[in-house]
């Protein structure tokens, strides 16, 4: 088969920039439309790679809110602020 037979990946620059609120609502759209099935198998691929780039881009912000909790309680420790910053939850 020539490489041509193969369906283009799908344009997913649009999540790049996406919030953690609209790439989880991305989300929340994708899941039903696979699990539901009845879409042919190159529409199924576009929206697995859909889904699992908003489930990176979730992934993102959420790792960036730790990381800010983190550095916030942190300084709040060294402050003598927050006797709770050294108890992992």
């Amino acid at each position: 088969m020539a490489s041509t037979d193969h369906p283009a990946a799908p344009d997913l620059t649009d999540i790049e920039t996406m919030g953690y609120g609209q790439a989880r609502e991305g989300l929340v759209q994708v899941v039903p439309r696979l699990e539901a099935g009845g879409t042919s198998l190159e529409e199924s691929l576009a929206l697995w790679e859909r889904g699992e780039a908003l489930a990176a881009r979730c992934e993102q912000w959420l790792d960036g809110a730790r990381e800010r909790l983190e550095a916030a309680r942190a300084r709040r420790a060294e402050a003598g602020e927050d006797p709770e910053a050294g108890e992992q939850g």
